[in-house]
């Protein structure tokens, strides 16, 4: 796993082929290996919304994702498919 820091209060983890978004401590937007990007369904902050949508590439961008999702995305069914399904 490797931690990369971001900006002021945002952070990327890679591991398990995915990058992970965490604004401030908490998951917010993923990466998938497949290059396709997932974003929280929860609405936060709007600092948060911004460190969101820079990642995945705007406001309209990515997926919507549950929370619960990405809050254990680590051993998380829905990451463990999209890896698999990746070519």
């Amino acid at each position: 796993m490797r931690v990369i820091p971001n900006g002021s209060n945002q952070t990327i983890i890679e591991g398990k082929g995915c990058r992970v978004l965490y604004s401030y401590e908490t998951p917010v937007a993923l990466e998938a290996p497949n290059g396709k990007y997932y974003r929280t369904d929860k609405k936060w902050s709007v600092t948060t919304s911004k460190h969101i949508n820079q990642f995945v590439g705007g406001a309209k961008q990515g997926e919507p994702c549950p929370q619960s999702v990405l809050d254990s995305w680590e051993t998380s069914a829905l990451v463990r498919i999209i890896r698999d399904e990746t070519p």
